[in-house]
């Protein structure tokens, strides 16, 4: 053999992952997520579905595919995540979105205030013009999306519930989003920033009298605890978030194309299971927090439309004025309404 036909097989087999990776050849992913762990039928339903989507790949994978699954932020900060995953130090991650919107702004549109209203709005985003936009610009940034996770979410408060904008002035809030948070500034509040799993300790301490967060972390984090008064989003709400489960591209792009399609069917087949345990858990939350005495209230859609109009106003307009391409998601977005 020539030493130009040995470089030449040589070169193509360093292009076929497929040729380089023998049958019984085995990878071992680690999922990353910051929400209490628990097991396939117990638990927080986000972790659940981590473990699900784990034991599905891995049996239709015959166990060429295997998962570690690291809840709680137990193998890195919470806020770590995204960009450890753009840089291929970290496998998959279940994470808010918008916790990301820092290191990459088109990603705040995954918790934009008024923006989507109801789980068939936000569940219309995947195929819409909107949703192949954003995973394009998240593909781009080094980010498979796996699963589309969207939740509702409502307002745990240490005193008076908080349904209109009036209610929120003087008050210590937790928005989850820079945009959540524009539109809470002008409403009247100060807002407070941090992730979901450290809400408790700020609520307890008084640091923190109000807190938006999605239904299903309002009952996994014992808010009712630390609260006297819930408003839900059993009748709809302005806060609705996309938590996604994502792989890191660099780490899905050196698997064989069986192998990647087997990881997107899986995660699209689980968005059934979170949108359902998502609207079990609005209506869970009432029930948790009725138990403590808190006092529970739904948003109305008078409130929800001055909210709205807020945050047109605000957060909708900050964001479009970032670039050209935050501007034509938010486009794209309004569609939808």
């Amino acid at each position: 053999m020539t030493a130009i036909t040995r470089r030449s097989v040589l070169a193509a087999l360093a292009a076929s992952p497929l040729l380089l990776q023998p049958a019984w050849a085995q990878t071992a992913l680690k999922i990353s997520h910051q929400f209490p762990g628990g097991t396939l039928t117990e638990g927080d339903f986000r972790d659940r579905l981590t473990r699900m989507f784990a034991a599905e790949v891995e049996k239709r994978s015959k166990g060429a595919l295997k998962f570690s699954i690291y809840p709680g932020s137990s193998l890195m900060k919470t806020n770590a995540q995204f960009s450890a995953m753009r840089k291929g130090a970290l496998d998959l991650s279940l994470v808010p979105l918008s916790y990301a919107g820092g290191e990459v702004p088109e990603v705040n549109i995954g918790l934009m205030p008024g923006l989507v209203t109801s789980y068939d709005q936000a569940y219309g985003w995947k195929n819409a013009e909107v949703g192949k936009e954003l995973a394009r610009i998240l593909y781009d940034k080094g980010i498979v999306m796996l699963s589309w996770i969207w939740q509702g979410g409502g307002m745990a408060s240490r005193g008076k519930p908080v349904v209109d904008p009036d209610d929120a002035k003087g008050m210590k809030i937790r928005g989850g989003s820079r945009e959540m948070d524009l539109m809470l500034k002008a409403a009247g509040a100060a807002v407070v920033t941090l992730p979901s799993n450290e809400i408790y300790a700020a609520m307890q301490t008084g640091a923190m009298e109000a807190a938006l967060t999605s239904s299903t972390s309002l009952i996994s984090f014992r808010l009712e605890e630390v609260s006297k008064a819930l408003t839900t989003a059993r009748a709809g709400s302005y806060w609705f978030m996309l938590e996604p489960l994502m792989m890191s591209r660099s780490v899905f792009d050196r698997l064989p194309k069986d192998q990647q399609q087997l990881l997107l069917t899986v995660g699209a087949e689980l968005e059934a299971f979170a949108l359902k345990s998502s609207k079990e858990d609005d209506q869970q939350v009432a029930n948790v927090y009725q138990k403590t005495g808190s006092k529970v209230v739904d948003m109305n859609p008078a409130a929800l439309k001055k909210w709205q109009d807020i945050a047109k106003t605000t957060a909708w307009k900050d964001y479009s004025e970032k670039s050209p391409s935050c501007a034509n998601l938010l486009k794209l977005a309004e569609k939808t309404l």
